[in-house]
């Protein structure tokens, strides 16, 4: 073997014996994606092709490469990531109350349509502020790809100006010129005003969310309209805080109001009315009905169990990524469509919490 070969070979082995042997010790400070180029032997250029996309180099390569960064237990950075592509492969899911049980659904549908095309959820909460929501989203906005707003607490002016900065989805709210995922909730309440009909039911209450819930009034709206089409008596109630809390507290106005039948905003305050009339020792269903809406894990723990409109919410979190995604793609038309092969139809679940109308 010529001189010329080994000294070759030597400036080949040296720089990966340093980084196996950097590999082998406690760490200072993480390795980069130098180290790992180093001890693969190839330029970072190359690293950064093999982890950030997949088959566009020499598959032995590739193996190299990723060996090299188990080794070194090296990740690559999405921020660094994002310096030649434009991307983070990240989405930022803003909630208005992670505690609330309708959210898991949510989340659960967001992950999974997410994961499917490689992205990860920055998931973040407002606790019901829309101040709150307002600077959460301008923090996250520069560090994500797309944002999708879950109820909203912001209003249409907030909103499209984030917009129009970033792609972003919205879901249960409606705004011009944003691309939203709005369940149908006619069919739902349609069932539910029918099923207390037959029951014998002439007066109902809607025991109403947040006073800023576009959902909220879209459901007031759809009650009030098929109610008075079926020559039903309804009242609203409410602005009430969507908690258990908020459905506790207006039990003194259900009773107020003479109703034999009440649907509520969501199935949080159903459940917390139905807490607040047993304290009392009001029967349900038979002082009154009671109705709730999102059929929540847990709608049907309760004594009795809790009648509630169903809405597929897993469904409307997958959906939305998909959205924002096409938006992240510059497919503004795919984005925008409401033309979707599954329509997001709420329906009627029946349980023991309604029963004939008392006289």
């Amino acid at each position: 073997m010529s001189s010329e070969s080994v000294r070759d070979q030597a400036a080949d082995v040296a720089p990966r014996a340093r980084a196996t042997a950097r590999a082998g010790r406690p760490a200072k400070s993480a390795p980069t994606i130098y180290d790992v180029a180093e001890l693969a032997g190839v330029n970072p250029s190359t690293v950064s092709r093999a982890l950030s996309q997949p088959g566009r180099i020499n598959i032995k390569t590739e193996e190299r490469i990723h060996a090299a960064a188990k080794t070194l237990n090296y990740r690559l950075n999405p921020m660094a990531r994002a310096l030649p592509t434009g991307r983070t492969s990240t989405l930022g899911l803003l909630l208005a109350d992670i505690t609330n049980p309708m959210i898991f659904g949510i989340v659960r549908g967001a992950e999974h349509a997410a994961a499917e095309q490689g992205y990860t959820l920055v998931i973040a909460e407002s606790q019901e502020s829309g101040e709150r929501e307002a600077s959460t989203a301008e923090r996250i906005q520069p560090s994500v790809d797309g944002l999708i707003l879950g109820t909203t607490r912001l209003s249409d002016t907030q909103i499209q100006q984030l917009a129009a900065h970033k792609p972003l989805v919205l879901i249960n709210r409606d705004v011009d010129g944003v691309p939203s995922v709005l369940p149908d909730v006619t069919p739902g309440i349609d069932g539910a005003l029918a099923h207390l009909e037959s029951l014998g039911h002439r007066s109902i209450a809607y025991l109403s969310g947040p006073a800023n819930s576009w959902m909220s009034g879209t459901r007031w709206a759809s009650v009030l309209q098929q109610a008075v089409a079926r020559g039903m008596n309804v009242v609203e109630i409410g602005p009430n805080i969507p908690t258990l809390d908020g459905g506790r507290a207006a039990l003194t106005r259900v009773l107020a109001s003479g109703v034999t039948a009440v649907v509520a905003y969501n199935d949080l305050m159903a459940i917390g009315l139905l807490r607040a009339a047993a304290e009392e020792g009001i029967s349900v269903p038979e002082r009154f009905s009671l109705v709730g809406f999102d059929d929540i894990f847990g709608s049907d723990f309760t004594t009795p169990a809790l009648t509630t409109i169903r809405t597929p919410l897993a469904r409307a979190g997958a959906r939305a990524v998909r959205r924002a995604l096409a938006l992240v793609g510059g497919n503004i038309e795919v984005a925008s469509s409401t033309d979707d092969d599954e329509k997001i139809e709420t329906e009627l679940v029946i349980r023991q919490s309604t029963g004939p109308a008392a006289h």
